[in-house]
């Protein structure tokens, strides 16, 4: 299942790079080739940028592309740096649950009901708010997978 959501992801996040490339480059055309500059290529660009920051983020999580700080792991033991793994696994589920998933949900919930419209594009901002919970989700689901790969690995709890 997880490798069939990275894969959805990926394709995802390479329709949304299309899309950024389309309005950035429809920007500059417009601008200098016809003179007119158009309204809604940049808050389009911005709003593509935030999903893609974000789903990407959680990409880069599940292909243990982000940045860490692998100092410590690499002195300990290998019991001892499988449990940190472990740890920092929690603390991202965690975050991502509570932060990302029910706080970015919240606020998704309350932009809607205050019915707040992009300037440029006229669409609701819960579509670009919506964009941390879905990251948030997505994190979740990873994590869980690395926590439960790493409690199958042999030998996890004892020295």
């Amino acid at each position: 299942m997880v490798a069939k959501l990275v894969l959805l992801l990926r394709q995802l996040l390479a329709l949304l790079m299309a899309g950024l490339v389309f309005a950035v480059t429809w920007q500059v055309l417009s601008r200098y080739l016809f003179s007119m500059p158009s309204v809604w290529t940049e808050e389009l660009a911005r709003f593509l940028l935030v999903w893609i920051g974000l789903l990407g983020g959680s990409y880069a999580y599940h292909e243990r592309l982000h940045l860490a700080v692998d100092f410590l792991p690499q002195k300990l033991s290998t019991l001892w740096a499988r449990r940190v793994r472990v740890l920092n696994h929690t603390i991202v589920l965690l975050f991502s649950i509570v932060v990302m998933v029910f706080g970015g949900g919240r606020l998704v919930a309350i932009t809607w009901q205050l019915n707040q419209l992009s300037p440029a594009l006229g669409i609701p901002m819960a579509f670009v708010y919506l964009s941390v919970p879905l990251s948030g989700s997505l994190i979740t689901v990873f994590a869980f997978d690395r926590l439960i790969g790493e409690k199958n690995q042999t030998g996890f709890g004892h020295d």
